[in-house]
C-alpha cells in the first residue's frame, strides 16, 4: 500500500488564475483567528504557504522571531522568496516539505499553522500528527480550511450547482476532501489534539469589483488550470462541461445582485504542557 502522502494530488496546480486568488491571501483575510495568540518573538511554521502572502504578513507580526514557510512544490517557492524580498523581511525562509513527515525535532515551533492545506493531502489526520508533534509544549497548532458544499450563492444557478458537484467529485478523485472545514475539530481529535477551539470564518464576494475578480479567476481556472485537465482525464466531464461551467461563472459574476460566500473551518489547538 502507498505512503498517504503519495495518495494525493494537488487539484488546482499553480496555473495564473490559482495564484490570482492565493497571492490575494493576506494575514488578516484569512488568519484573523489566529492573530490574537501571535508575540512578537515567535518561531512559526506555515505549511503549504504557496506564494508566500501569509507568511510574510506573520513574519512582520513576530518581528523578534522566525517563520519558516514549506511547501511541496519546489517552484512556487521561488515566488515566495521573492515576496519576502521585496517586503525587505530578514526573519523568513523558505524550504520544500511535506506535512506527513515534517523533517524538524519534536518540539521545535510555538506555532503551526496551514491554510487550505488539509482539503487536499491524502492523509489530515497523520498530517495534524506531524503539526502536533513539532510544536512546543503549550505551542498552537492552527488550520483553516474551506468547506465546498458550504458554499452559497445568490441568484440561484443550474450551472453553478453542476459546477460545485463536478469540483467536489474531481477533489475526491484526487484524494483530497472538499469538505474538510467541518472535518477540523474530528481530525483534531483523531490526531491526539484536546485543547481545541473551534471557530468558523467567510470570505465574502459582493460588488461589482469582488463579483468580477471572483467569477474571472474561477472561469479561468475552470478552463485552463490543471484542475480542468484532471476533470476530463478523471472521465469527470469533457471540455463542453467545462466551458458551460466557466459561462455559469461568469453570467453570476455580471448580475448586480449577485453574492457569493465561502465558509471556512478554522481550530487552534494548544499542545499539552
Amino acid at each position: 500500500m502507498p505512503e498517504p502522502r503519495e495518495t494525493a494530488v494537488y487539484t488546482h496546480g499553480h496555473h495564473e488564475s490559482v495564484l490570482r486568488s492565493h497571492t490575494w491571501r493576506t494575514a488578516a483575510n484569512s488568519a484573523a483567528y489566529l492573530l490574537p495568540s501571535l508575540t512578537p518573538d515567535m518561531k512559526i511554521l506555515d505549511v503549504g504557504c504557496g506564494p508566500g502572502t501569509i507568511t510574510a504578513d506573520l513574519a512582520e507580526l513576530v518581528p523578534d522571531g522566525q517563520v519558516t514557510g514549506v511547501d511541496r512544490a519546489p517552484e512556487i517557492l521561488e515566488q515566495a522568496r521573492a515576496t519576502a524580498v521585496g517586503r525587505g523581511l530578514a526573519n523568513i525562509d523558505f524550504t520544500v516539505a511535506d506535512v506527513h513527515a515534517l523533517d524538524y525535532p519534536d518540539d521545535t515551533f510555538c506555532v503551526v499553522h496551514a491554510h487550505q492545506v488539509l482539503q487536499h493531502v491524502g492523509d489530515p489526520v497523520r498530517a495534524l500528527r506531524e503539526m502536533r508533534r513539532v510544536v512546543r509544549p503549550g505551542g498552537l497548532v492552527a488550520v483553516r480550511d474551506a468547506d465546498y458544499a458550504a458554499m452559497t450563492w445568490y441568484p440561484a444557478s443550474e450551472g453553478l450547482d453542476i459546477w460545485l458537484d463536478l469540483y467536489r467529485r474531481v477533489a475526491r478523485a484526487n484524494g483530497g476532501e472538499p469538505d474538510a472545514g467541518r472535518r477540523l475539530k474530528a481530525w483534531a481529535l483523531r490526531a491526539g489534539l484536546r485543547d481545541i477551539t473551534a471557530s468558523s470564518g467567510t470570505w465574502t464576494f459582493a460588488t461589482p469589483q469582488e463579483r468580477a475578480w471572483w467569477s474571472g479567476l474561477w472561469a479561468d481556472r475552470t478552463l485552463a488550470s490543471a484542475y480542468a485537465d484532471r476533470a476530463v482525464e478523471g472521465g469527470h466531464t469533457d471540455e463542453a462541461g467545462l466551458r458551460a461551467a466557466a459561462e455559469a461563472w461568469r453570467e453570476w459574476g455580471a448580475r448586480e445582485d449577485g453574492w457569493f460566500s465561502v465558509l471556512h473551518g478554522e481550530i487552534i489547538c494548544r499542545k499539552e504542557a
